[in-house]
């Protein structure tokens, strides 16, 4: 018996990523059928798969309201999301990183604001080095990086949308160490990456200029990796089959920066344990939770 998934992707990454081709490809042996489908395209029928599996959907926080209602009409067609629906709505306003901390998750200081009050807020932290992005974002949108009362930056923060924001210490760890990326599936931990900026910018990602490269964790630091995710669970989250724990050594401590729920790269290119791991957690979600589509039922 087959089961039919669509990938949701975005109309910039339509068809499958080369970061999930193996994914895709043991998902079919295991008798998944994985099709893209383009998460805002109204021509898709989502009643014609047995679940959806986020991936490339790497625009949703500039259509954030369509997503939302987006989620809520797969909930009303009755097809699943994996990750969970609930989850992923949890995810995807940074004000999680709120709840988290106050469960005893140690994450970077910050403060949400709202576009009104950045002005006054970041009087508070005078001549400091800071980061100011969306609460919801991704990719280092709309983020800006300066001094505290420097004229330029305080101009950058004063052009972006009205809107809630982050306003966090710029960690110089990233810089100097890099951006650690710890990958779980189906909570059992999977591997790891590092990520650094290019020469001169702070960013990680690969777009603007970043770089990535296999990494071990120490056990200090898996284990923070482990408590962040797992203290989901004191929230009544279902479990993710995939996640992504995102974090800085800061002073010998891992500080959580973001724990990536709805659409990370998983680094699975050159790793097919990895993407073999993942497919399988996928799978075991599927069999436990959907029933597959017949003639007689689809």
């Amino acid at each position: 018996m087959s089961i039919q998934l669509a990938l949701a992707t975005d109309a910039d990454h339509p068809g499958v990523h080369p970061d999930d081709t193996h994914a895709v490809a043991t998902l079919a042996g295991l008798g998944v059928h994985a099709t893209p489908c383009v998460w805002n395209d109204p021509a898709v029928d989502w009643t014609r798969y047995d679940a959806v599996l986020i991936r490339t959907v790497w625009d949703y926080f500039k259509h954030y309201s369509q997503f939302q209602h987006w989620l809520d009409r797969l909930d009303a067609l009755g097809v699943p999301t994996i990750n969970d629906s609930a989850l992923l709505r949890w995810n995807s306003d940074k004000r999680y990183l709120e709840q988290l901390e106050a469960l005893g998750v140690p994450v970077i200081p910050t403060r949400f604001v709202a576009h009104a009050d950045l002005r006054e807020a970041l009087a508070t932290h005078a001549n400091r080095n800071v980061v100011v992005k969306p609460s919801v974002s991704g990719g280092a949108w709309r983020t800006v990086r300066g001094t505290a009362g420097d004229a330029a930056f305080e101009q950058a923060v004063a052009e972006l949308p009205s809107g809630d924001y982050l306003l966090q210490p710029f960690v110089r760890e990233i810089v100097d160490d890099g951006e650690w990326s710890l990958l779980f599936f189906g909570g059992a931990f999977s591997h790891a990456v590092v990520k650094r900026p290019a020469a001169g910018d702070y960013r990680v990602q690969n777009e603007h200029g970043g770089r990535t490269g296999a990494a071990e964790p120490d056990a200090a630091t898996l284990a923070a990796a482990r408590h962040a995710l797992a203290t989901c669970s004191r929230l009544d989250l279902d479990e993710a089959v995939y996640a992504r724990v995102d974090g800085v050594v800061a002073d010998g401590r891992f500080l959580l920066m973001e724990l990536e729920l709805i659409e990370p790269s998983l680094f699975l290119a050159g790793r097919p344990d990895a993407a073999e791991r993942f497919a399988r957690a996928v799978v075991a979600r599927l069999q436990a939770r959907c029933a597959p589509r017949t003639p007689e039922n689809a």
